[in-house]
C-alpha cells in the first residue's frame, strides 16, 4: 500500500478519455466506450487505495465514467469546470486541449484534494443495472430498459 495519494485527471469527451496521474506524471488515452472504461479501470486497479479520480461535470459525459469508477470501488470527484479553468489560468496553464485539460484536472485534486462524493444511485443516471467489471456486464443498459429506467410519469389532472 503506498502512502502517497494519487490523483488521476480525466478529461471526458465523447470519443475518448484523457487522462494523467499525479505525481508520477503518467498520462494515456482511451476511448469512451464499455471497452476502454475497462482498460481505463484495469489501469487505475494497481493505483486503487490510494487514488481519487477528478473529473469535470460535462454536461452528461461524465456519468457513465464515474457511475463505472463508484461502482468498481474508486474515489471519484466531479468538479465544476470554471473552477478548473480557473486554477489552470492560475497556474499560466492558458492553452486549452484534452491532454492539457487532464493534467489540470490532476493537478486541481493533488492542490484542492476535492471531496469524492457517493455517485447518485444508477436508476438516477439511466443505467440500469449498475456497472460491474467483475461481472462483465455493460456500462449501459438496453434501450428499452435505460428508457423504463429514466422514464417519468405524467401527471394525473
Amino acid at each position: 500500500m503506498s502512502s502517497i495519494q494519487l490523483y488521476a485527471g480525466v478529461d471526458v469527451s465523447k470519443g475518448r478519455l484523457d487522462v494523467s496521474l499525479r505525481p508520477t506524471g503518467d498520462s494515456f488515452r482511451v476511448p469512451n466506450d464499455a471497452a476502454g472504461i475497462d482498460e481505463l479501470l484495469a489501469r487505475l486497479e494497481e493505483a486503487r487505495p490510494a487514488l481519487v479520480v477528478v473529473l469535470e461535470a460535462t454536461g452528461g459525459f461524465e456519468r457513465s465514467l464515474a457511475a463505472a469508477l463508484a461502482a468498481a470501488g474508486l474515489a471519484v470527484a466531479v468538479v465544476n469546470p470554471r473552477q478548473v479553468r480557473d486554477f489552470a489560468r492560475a497556474t499560466g496553464r492558458l492553452a486549452k486541449t484534452d491532454a492539457l485539460d487532464a493534467e489540470a484536472l490532476a493537478r486541481f485534486g493533488e492542490a484542492v484534494r476535492p471531496t469524492p462524493r457517493v455517485s447518485p444511485p444508477p436508476r438516477k443516471l439511466g443505467l440500469c443495472p449498475p456497472y460491474s467489471p467483475a461481472a462483465g456486464r455493460s456500462w449501459r443498459c438496453s434501450r428499452p430498459r435505460r428508457t423504463a429506467c429514466t422514464r417519468q410519469r405524467a401527471p394525473s389532472l
